[in-house]
């Protein structure tokens, strides 16, 4: 019986090896970290290069882009109302002449490029030159008169980078007063160039 007790006491100390260390694991404690906030942590250096930041002086950046268009107006559909908008803005403005001349003065050659830098940056628009003149002189001269008026301001208009095939020209001579008066008040405005927009 000594023997038989040795093999079990044996089998049971062998047991007890094997199956002691499975069932007896042991757990790790759940540390928390603490912070020190007492130290600070250096900045980590970039390592990737970027743009220099330029720094802002207009806060505008930030409301619109800036664009180096001119601001689009909205013009009126109609033409006739197109033509008193341009006037009233001076998209276009009238070249006006001294009595029985055709030559374009400073003034009227300042008017005329006023009309043309609006004309070159709306191309969608075409361009009649109506020659007037005042009531003095005969019908046939006044007519002939209009006439060397209107093409004197086509051919400046052109010169100043104005396509020549959207320009026409027509005289009225005395026909079409814009001031109806007798006097020189009202025969200064009437000797001049009207530029009216036309639609292509």
């Amino acid at each position: 019986m000594n023997k038989t007790f040795k093999a079990f006491a044996v089998t049971i100390a062998l047991l007890a090896l094997i199956v002691a260390p499975a069932c007896h694991k042991k757990v790790a404690p759940v540390v928390t970290p603490t912070v020190d906030t007492s130290m600070t942590v250096p900045p980590v250096p970039l390592t990737v290069t970027t743009a220099t930041a330029q720094p802002v002086t207009d806060t505008a950046d930030f409301v619109s882009p800036k664009t180096d268009t001119v601001a689009v107006d909205t013009l009126p559909g109609d033409i006739e109302e197109l033509n008193r908008v341009a006037q009233s803005r001076g998209y276009v403005q009238d070249a006006f002449f001294e009595f029985n001349d055709s030559t374009l003065s400073a003034a009227a050659q300042t008017a005329l490029t006023s009309s043309a830098t609006w004309l070159k940056k709306n191309g969608q628009y075409n361009l009649l030159i109506e020659g007037h003149c005042d009531e003095r002189g005969t019908e046939q001269y006044n007519l002939a008169l209009g006439d060397r008026r209107a093409n004197q301001a086509k051919e400046y208009l052109v010169t100043l980078g104005v396509d020549a095939g959207r320009i026409r020209t027509v005289s009225y001579g005395e026909e079409r007063p814009f001031d109806p008066g007798h006097d020189e008040s009202a025969w200064a405005k009437n000797r001049r160039d009207h530029l009216v927009l036309v639609g292509k």
